[in-house]
């Protein structure tokens, strides 16, 4: 079959959860034996064309604006249409599947996408499709009720508001074929705010390329001075940043010798040193005043994000909204470690509360410590709970079933 994915970030050019997660499945697919294409969006002029990657034909097509036009251009971008149609026409793909198309290249491409594509297949990895952003209303937090009225998408939008954006975005949806998301929980979530017919397809991943050697390991622990200290790795998104902090202060007192280890953008490690009284100590100050000790490592992708997960005796993703199934949490089960997990959103799908894990309120610091310390005091028990992690993604979501599930439904379309 001819492939083609519609994905609004893409590597190499970005390395966000959703970009990867389209990318190793359209990776998958040309293993699989299928000719592949990707389109998808850069920023500058100089980036956009075509290229090639890992055996794929990427299309990248240049679009930037401010992102007040958001509600409005996410629905049809002018620019990025006429691009988008002249390349279906040209490949004439027996299957289009559209991941993320809310930012650039717009929901205006399923239109075109039915009138080339033998199939058209949509799969949502977040919940931008009914919201104007992250789900993080009241009656969510309280009683996981993830309906949005117009006040809500108001009051989140602010002057962006565009009151036919979603009853268009539900418009253009019945022109795929099939409609999916990446867990349970973000399924609801669609069909609660007036998206139907979706079913679930949780993201797959290869779980024997989330192994580090043991050489890999001690360089990395021994570069950012985390030799002989106890690691907890801050997966996932910085919003809870806080929360965070106070839990591992909260262990540090029982615990003088554990570290938290950040991964992510500068900007965001810059944001967590202004907010929060914390800093980075020289080796002097850490002894005489051990209470908490961060390190930041900057933006890691690749083997050297591999070899960070395999690296930390716990991984914390405290995810402090609705994360539809956060790919951190994936990958630290894949790599055999303990996972402190939110409760919004997939994780719960992915994480067998104290068998895999631990299922938590990512705004209770004291629960996140408590159970960071269990495992930390009880290192068979954290090895235990890794290795029941890692064997739940190899029976569960696995890479080659996660493949097999899409062909099945490109087919059966």
């Amino acid at each position: 079959m001819k492939i083609l994915f519609l994905q609004d970030d893409f590597p190499p050019q970005s390395f966000g959860g959703a970009g990867i997660s389209a990318y190793e499945l359209a990776v998958g697919m040309q293993k699989a034996g299928h000719e592949v294409f990707v389109i998808t969006a850069c920023r500058k002029e100089s980036e956009a064309g075509e290229s090639y990657c890992q055996g794929l034909t990427v299309f990248k097509i240049a679009s930037d604006y401010h992102e007040r036009w958001r509600p409005w251009v996410s629905l049809y971008n002018p620019s990025v249409i006429r691009q988008v149609e002249f390349i279906l026409k040209k490949i004439q793909p027996d299957v289009v599947h559209a991941n993320n198309i809310h930012c650039y290249l717009s929901y205006h491409c399923l239109k075109i996408a039915k009138r080339y594509a033998k199939r058209v297949v949509w799969t949502a990895r977040d919940a931008m499709a009914v919201s104007y952003g992250k789900l993080a209303t009241d009656k969510y937090f309280q009683k996981l009720d993830p309906r949005l009225s117009w006040r809500d998408n108001l009051r989140q939008a602010g002057k962006r508001y565009n009151p036919l954006r979603n009853f268009l975005i539900r418009r253009y949806l019945n022109y795929a074929d099939a409609r999916f998301a990446v867990s349970e929980a973000l399924k609801e979530v669609l069909e609660k705010n007036g998206i139907r017919s979706v079913a679930a397809i949780h993201t797959g991943i290869d779980a024997a390329a989330w192994q580090a050697s043991a050489e890999a390991v001690t360089a990395f622990k021994s570069h950012r001075g985390l030799i002989g200290k106890k690691v907890v790795l801050f997966g996932g998104r910085l919003g809870a940043r806080r929360e965070a902090v106070k839990a591992m202060r909260l262990v540090a007192e029982r615990m003088p010798h554990a570290v938290l280890v950040v991964m992510g953008k500068d900007e965001n490690a810059e944001a967590i040193k202004r907010d929060i009284p914390i800093f980075e100590r020289s080796s002097k100050n850490r002894d005489s005043n051990p209470r908490l000790d961060v390190v930041f490592t900057g933006w890691l992708s690749g083997e050297e994000k591999i070899v960070a997960y395999c690296a930390s005796d716990i991984v914390w993703v405290p995810s402090p909204y609705f994360d539809a199934f956060p790919r951190s949490a994936l990958e630290a089960s894949a790599a055999g470690k303990p996972l402190i997990a939110t409760k919004f959103g997939g994780a719960p799908e992915l994480v067998v509360d104290g068998e895999t894990g631990y299922v938590v309120n990512p705004f209770q610091s004291r629960e996140i410590a408590d159970k960071t310390l269990a495992l930390l005091q009880d290192p068979e028990k954290a090895a235990a709970i890794g290795r029941a992690g890692r064997e739940r993604v190899l029976k569960d979501f696995n890479f080659d079933t996660y493949i097999a599930r899409y062909l099945a439904a490109y087919r059966s379309v």
